[in-house]
């Protein structure tokens, strides 16, 4: 069972890949379309995101070739899917780990490293989110990309994805954890620059791919440092030997630092480029360059949450680093406020989504740093039912909008698409934490009302800092989230005539993962509250993360004032009735304040400027560095004075030995007569002693 959940994506990114467009090409190579708006004599718009359609990236617009690769890709996710179930229902009851050795990859002096699937509890977590989303992902790809004639190489880079992502949380050891890590770098470079003839996808995916390069820099250091402390990398040896690298210290950059800590820090290096927290965020809203699908895969439950899930597996040697888990919690704490700061005045609906991505994430942080790993994961689960329903709720709404992306083109279209209006709203309330406190919530409401719990709950010294730092990103996002609602589905349609004309409900293939997300966000919450953090908590965990004695968060989290409980409710309450004032009361009043408020608008739509002072500080000097290596270094150098500059001498001494080769007679006989005279004058003068 293990090795189907693990190797079917693998497979159907194989086959579609390489024989997706030639084997067995009459196989259904009657184009279905599920979902296009040349139904409606849109044929020039496709799913491009932009409302240019395909045909501006060259595609053509149309797909004429066989179906079948589309069909097994997302056939065997659902398999995938199914059999994770299966396995993470056998966890809530008491399952058993596993480990299973596929085969010996690495044997090089003391490193030893085998390529072995760990199958614990946090890993069957992991398995039912990428899997799930994965799997219904693929099948809303099928109607969202029935326009593009590249759906095999589509389907086959979707499929490597989550192979990449389930390599690494089955991983054993760091160096197999590294090979998925990478993998799911390189398989995010290729879906995010999809339409690879539109120059912002080329960008934005290089960008990804460069800043998450950033951040693996000092994952690698990490890697390498846990070697040298503990000669291994296999997580059971160095999780046994962790306790005896406590109070000591390691050589590093000419100080003398604490070990534990040091490790834990570039490993958490890493941890922050891969889940876009502060300073590392960059590349996160530029993804949203790759089609919509793409942003629910990547954005939802895997990519992003790779760095969560790396601090919680690690969580034996940060349970023994309390300075690295202070810092852990700032930089979730900062991410979580800045993100949800700058989604306040976004305009295109899927970086709305995007940013919110970026906040929560540094919800999960600051559970991680406070030593509540198994809420921290809760978080992760619930937040990939209802982020993913968010995303694809968001591609419906574009789709239905022939490619507009922009919430100030929309309003008035809940009426035109009610069911993608109902599931965006489960969405936002599960988003928000909707629910009432000892009662029924979303899940957002069970999961992240626990964050903030568990913030103001921890014994770390910033605990104070990241609660009211979450408490205030609640208010934000609710504020946005229910913009967001308002802007696109309420309120006067503020398109033009024809595309309002044109406006219609996604088809049934698109809106049935959304049926199953929002089911997911309704009941993940209290359905598994009690295993992940309640009084089921330390059987169904087990050994696969680990607390120390001291660490009592998840009961101090039930002793917390009622204010503290009521906090992210009042929160809520607070960002839906001024979003509401501000976009159904008094729609003026928004303009009204950003002009009153020019600075701080300005300062937050350009994303605090970070793009900006990355391109002075490190892009552009890089960029005068390699021009300045181009020209002087390799052209005036290297061409100049190198190899070309003694060729060229070389061909201008011949040019001229050249010239004395006249073929005069008198001329040699002359050049013989200077011979013998100097040969008689070297014997006459210098040859005797």
């Amino acid at each position: 069972m293990y090795h189907a959940i693990v190797f079917l994506p693998l497979l159907g990114a194989l086959i579609a890949g390489l024989f997706g467009t030639s084997l067995f090409r009459n196989m259904g190579s009657d184009r279905v379309v599920y979902g296009g708006h040349h139904d409606h004599g849109h044929g020039g718009h496709g799913h491009d995101d932009h409302g240019h359609g395909h045909d501006d990236h060259g595609h053509g617009g149309h797909y004429h070739g066989p179906m079948w690769p589309m069909y097994l890709t997302t056939a065997f996710l659902f398999i995938a899917a199914i059999l994770s179930w299966v396995n993470f229902w056998g966890f809530l009851h008491e399952g058993h780990d596993v480990k299973i050795e596929v085969l010996r990859w690495i044997t090089s002096g003391t490193l030893q490293s085998s390529w072995s699937l760990r199958i614990d509890t946090l890993t069957s977590v992991m398995l039912v989110v990428v899997n799930t989303v994965s799997a219904l992902v693929h099948l809303y790809s099928l109607g969202y990309m029935s326009h593009d004639e590249h759906q095999p190489r589509f389907f086959a880079y979707l499929s490597l994805f989550t192979f990449a992502m389930l390599m690494l949380v089955t991983s054993d050891n760091l160096i197999q954890m590294f090979f998925g890590w990478e993998g799911v770098g390189l398989a995010s470079y290729l879906l995010i620059g999809f339409w690879y003839q539109r120059p912002s996808a080329n960008a934005a995916a290089i960008k990804a791919f460069v800043v998450n390069r950033v951040g693996d820099f000092g994952f690698v250091l990490g890697i390498f440092g846990v070697f040298m402390v503990y000669g291994s990398v296999e997580f059971d040896a160095v999780f046994a030997a962790a306790p005896q690298a406590v109070g000591k210290t390691m050589h590093f950059l000419s100080w003398e630092l604490d070990t534990l800590t040091v490790l834990c820090l570039l490993l958490f290096m890493g941890a922050m480029g891969k889940s876009a927290q502060f300073l590392l965020h960059t590349w996160l809203p530029d993804a949203m360059e790759g089609p919509t699908p793409v942003s629910a895969l990547i954005h939802a439950a895997t990519m992003v949450t790779a760095g969560v899930f790396l601090v919680a597996r690690l969580s034996p040697l940060f349970e023994l680093a309390p300075a690295a888990r202070d810092v852990v919690m700032v930089v979730g704490a900062i991410t979580a406020f800045f993100a949800a700061s700058v989604g306040l005045v976004q305009n295109d609906i899927k970086r709305v989504i995007a940013y919110s991505t970026c906040s929560q994430l540094g919800y999960m942080f600051v559970a991680m740093g406070a030593g509540a790993y198994g809420i921290g994961i809760f978080h992760l689960f619930t937040h990939a039912f209802f982020k993913a329903l968010l995303f694809l709720g968001a591609g419906s709404v574009i789709h239905a909008m022939s490619g507009e992306q922009d919430m100030r083109k929309m309003g008035g279209l809940a009426p035109h698409i009610r069911i993608t209006w109902a599931m965006m709203l489960i969405g936002t309330f599960a988003l928000t934490g909707v629910g009432i406190p000892g009662l029924f919530g979303f899940a957002g409401f069970h999961s992240k009302d626990a964050i903030i719990e568990t913030a103001y709950a921890s014994h770390a010294a910033p605990h104070l800092f990241a609660f009211g730092l979450l408490v205030i990103s609640a208010f934000f996002t609710s504020f946005y989230s229910w913009r967001l609602a308002f802007m696109t589905f309420n309120g006067a349609p503020r398109a033009d005539r024809e595309t309002m004309e044109h406006v219609h409900e996604s088809s049934n293939v698109m809106l049935i993962p959304l049926y199953v997300l929002a089911l997911g966000a309704i009941v993940a919450g209290f359905a598994f509250e009690h295993y992940f953090m309640g009084h089921e908590e330390a059987v169904f965990w087990g050994k696969s993360i680990f607390r120390s004695t001291e660490n009592e968060i998840v009961h101090q989290i039930h002793e917390v004032p009622v204010l503290v409980k009521w906090s992210a409710t009042i929160a809520m309450l607070s960002g839906l009735l001024l979003a509401a004032l501000f976009y159904i009361r008094n729609t003026e009043l928004p303009k009204k304040i950003a002009a009153m408020h020019q600075p701080i608008y300005q300062f937050l739509l350009n994303k605090w400027y970070f793009d900006e002072l990355y391109d002075l500080i490190f892009v552009r000097p890089a960029m005068w560095l390699g021009r300045f290596l181009w020209k002087k270094g390799d052209g005036a150098v290297i061409d100049g004075l190198g190899p070309d500059g003694v060729s060229a001498r070389v061909i201008d001494v011949t040019n001229k030995v050249v010239r004395l080769q006249t073929g005069y007679v008198y001329h040699y006989a002359f050049a013989m007569l200077i011979g013998v005279a100097a040969l008689v004058s070297w014997f006459t003068f210098g040859g005797t002693h």
